[in-house]
């Protein structure tokens, strides 16, 4: 059912930490996109910000782009996503070694979609690395300081049952994981009984919520279904009808992603994950109301 959460009490709220995901830009307007985005964002302090990477390194050199440029003209902080889809362990730590070379010294460590498409069965590189621990433990053995993995409040689709799943992601952490990033959900009762289970197994690090504002209702439904990410009937009501309307769409969205982070810091979260999807107004809107301001830039001379 849908979150009905209070207004933050600013003198009573615990520090809050945000981090942004952007992928790579596909052509020069997108990149355009991206970095107005990244401006926008910066002001923020997040924790750090990430860039996605592709099945077999399909925009290894894009997302390389993206990092450098991020390092070399913000004072963000980078990780960067790898895969193991596709590619040999030795190209795998290649790339590893090209990150670290750069200053990159956080990452996100995932298994990745098979290569012919979301739904088709994952076989692993006969020469790889066969899931996301066991690329923390390559990640972790060649340096990397800090290492994101992936969760899954509804349970990963191709887990064999909840044992199987918690399993993985203790693998994970044994190997050298240091924080959790969950798949999108919309549901905060599924999030707060997986952090449950996942406490119950003995896992301590931080579990950190993965939000997704709606900027396409109907595109982001296609896509929940072929992660296994439920979308709550309250939620389809919510935008019904808005497929030709934008502004309303836009207001909507926000009103829903807001309603959704405050409950979860009255639930006691404190850290943020956002898919922003290249795009600065939600997320920057959804900040201002958990109280996260803009810092001041300086006048340009």
């Amino acid at each position: 059912m849908a979150q009905h959460a209070k207004p933050l009490d600013p003198e009573h709220r615990a520090p809050l930490k945000v981090s942004f995901e952007f992928f790579p830009p596909k052509s020069e307007e997108m990149e355009r996109r991206l970095w107005d985005t990244v401006q926008k964002l910066v002001p923020l302090r997040p924790h750090f910000v990430s860039v996605t990477y592709g099945a077999g390194g399909s925009t290894r050199e894009r997302t390389s782009r993206a990092i450098e440029r991020i390092l070399d003209e913000t004072p963000l902080t980078p990780a960067a996503h790898l895969t193991c889809v596709d590619a040999s362990r030795e190209e795998v730590d290649a790339v590893i070694r090209d990150f670290l070379s750069m200053g990159v010294k956080r990452f996100v460590s995932l298994r990745g979609d098979p290569a012919a498409g979301i739904g088709s069965a994952y076989e692993p590189h006969p020469d790889g690395y066969a899931n996301g621990a066991e690329l923390a433990g390559a990640l972790a053995r060649l340096g990397a300081e800090d290492i994101s993995v992936s969760a899954y409040p509804e349970k990963h689709p191709e887990s064999a049952d909840w044992d199987a799943d918690i399993d993985m992601l203790k693998r994970k952490v044994d190997n050298g994981a240091t924080r959790a990033i969950t798949q999108f959900f919309f549901d905060n009762d599924l999030f707060e009984a997986y952090l449950e289970r996942v406490r119950a197994a003995g896992i301590q690090i931080p579990v950190v919520p993965g939000i997704l504002p709606v900027h396409n209702f109907t595109q982001m439904t296609r896509f929940a279904g072929q992660c296994g990410a439920s979308v709550p009937n309250w939620l389809a009501d919510r935008f019904a009808g808005l497929d030709k309307d934008p502004v309303t769409h836009q207001l909507v969205a926000a009103a829903v992603a807001a309603e959704q982070v405050l409950d979860l810091v009255q639930r006691g979260v404190q850290d943020f994950h956002f898919y922003t999807m290249n795009r600065a107004d939600l997320p920057f809107a959804i900040c201002h109301l958990l109280g996260i301001r803009a810092e001041a830039q300086p006048a340009a001379a």
